[in-house]
């Protein structure tokens, strides 16, 4: 990328020696480093989102492909795109399903929403009689 040779990179280090000194090189040389790596790493998660937004895209034109065409006749990888989103949708409901299903059980053995302990909790005060204070 820069077509630094042996030589360059002496000079740089002599210079850099010269101008931080010897304590404050190394320092220098990790700070440096970390920005380099900083900045790969950066890179790296823009380029792999970019992907990402890209296959995302083609999959969606794909499917309104599909959709136009009627779902039929469809490419096989295609096809094979459009079982897997199927498969991640029932995967992404499935562990709700059973919490629905409680929440609607309870729903229909109380309809009021409220739980036994709430209903107890309610009962009770309103058979207690308000507090008086002995200022009053």
């Amino acid at each position: 990328m820069f077509d630094i040779g042996f030589w360059e990179l002496v000079l740089i280090s002599v210079i850099g020696l010269v101008v931080l000194g010897p304590e404050r090189l190394p320092h220098a040389i990790r700070s440096v480093m970390h920005w380099i790596t900083t900045a790969k790493n950066m890179a790296n998660s823009v380029k792999t989102e970019v992907t990402q937004e890209l296959k995302l895209h083609e999959i969606n034109e794909n499917m309104i492909k599909a959709s136009k065409q009627g779902l039929s006749d469809l490419d096989p990888e295609l096809q094979k795109s459009i079982d897997e989103m199927k498969e991640t949708a029932e995967q992404l409901s499935r562990p709700y399903k059973k919490d629905i299903d409680d929440i609607k059980t309870s729903l229909d053995k109380n309809p009021s929403g409220t739980t036994q302990q709430e209903n107890s909790i309610l009962d009770s005060s309103k058979t207690t009689p308000p507090r008086q204070d002995k200022n009053e």
